[in-house]
Order: structure tokens, then C-alpha cells, then sequence
């Protein structure tokens, strides 16, 4: 496992009881420290870094799947995010993250901003990834057994994603 890998799984952690109600659905929680470089002109978090935060939020829901080995070849197809309340230094977000909808060859991953400086959800976003073959050029089924997998794991959340 190389550096950013394991950054990345240890900041993003199974959820546990400590977590608030809003993320306790959520199977993932990705524990991210805001830093002073991150701000903008508006002296709030810039718009982009939730984007980077997603994306290693993500490696983190993956690998708890076992799904993020280097095998596996995935492209984000879309994404976006809803922000609701300005993020300020000092601070850190818990980013809650779960399958929203399992397609054939596709996920919608949903994640949930929570800042523990404010107490609240600060932003909403969602993203699509999708699978494909070695080549890179086609499109992929997920596996009985990874469907199974992530099944199980956001059951075990009290989640039920969409099909």
C-alpha cells in the first residue's frame, strides 16, 4: 500500500458510536482537519477542496469494500455538491459517506459534510462512479460478491441503497 493509501484509510475509519446522528447511517466516516491554505478570498473553505476531500473520502469507502487494491479500474463520471454553510479555519469536517444507488456497472456515492466546529451538515454531494474492464475502455458488472459486500456493509448501518 503506498503513502496516499494508507493516509487515506486511516483517516477514513468505519463508522463507530462517537460519530453524531446525522452521519449514523453512514458506513464510512472520513475524518478530515481543515488547513489555513485551503481558504479563499472570502476567508472560507474554497469550493474545489470539497472536491478533494470527496475524492479521498471515496478511496476510503472503497477500500473498506475491498475494492481499491489496483485492480479495479473506476472513472468518475459526474459529481457534484450542495453547499450549505460556510466552512472556516479552524475546523474539521467528518465526511459521512455511503452507496446511494448500485447499478449494474455504476455507484452513486453520497456523502454528508459535518463540521464539528458548527455541529451541523455544512454540505451535501453525490458522485458517480463506474466500473470498467482492464482495457479501460468498457464498461464493467460489479461482482455477485462485491454487490454482496457493500450490501452487508451499509445493511450493517441501517442503509439500503437504491437499485
Amino acid at each position: 500500500m503506498d503513502s496516499l493509501n494508507q493516509e487515506s484509510h486511516l483517516a477514513s475509519t468505519l463508522a463507530e458510536d462517537h460519530n453524531p446522528d446525522e452521519l449514523s447511517h453512514y458506513p464510512v466516516i472520513h475524518h478530515q482537519p481543515i488547513h489555513w491554505g485551503e481558504m479563499d478570498a472570502f476567508n472560507h473553505l474554497n469550493n474545489v477542496v470539497y472536491y478533494r476531500y470527496a475524492e479521498s473520502a471515496r478511496i476510503g469507502y472503497l477500500q473498506a469494500l475491498g475494492m481499491f487494491d489496483g485492480s479495479m479500474i473506476t472513472v468518475l463520471a459526474q459529481s457534484s455538491c450542495q453547499y450549505l454553510r460556510p466552512v472556516i479555519y479552524p475546523d474539521t469536517l467528518l465526511l459521512g459517506v455511503r452507496c446511494q444507488r448500485l447499478g449494474r456497472t455504476s455507484i452513486v456515492i453520497e456523502y454528508s459534510y459535518y463540521s464539528t466546529a458548527q455541529q451541523a451538515v455544512v454540505a451535501t454531494a453525490e458522485a458517480v462512479v463506474v466500473r470498467l474492464d482492464s482495457s479501460g475502455k468498457d464498461k464493467l458488472p460489479w461482482t455477485i460478491e462485491e454487490r454482496e459486500r457493500l450490501l452487508a456493509l451499509e445493511a450493517k448501518f441501517g442503509h439500503t441503497p437504491e437499485y
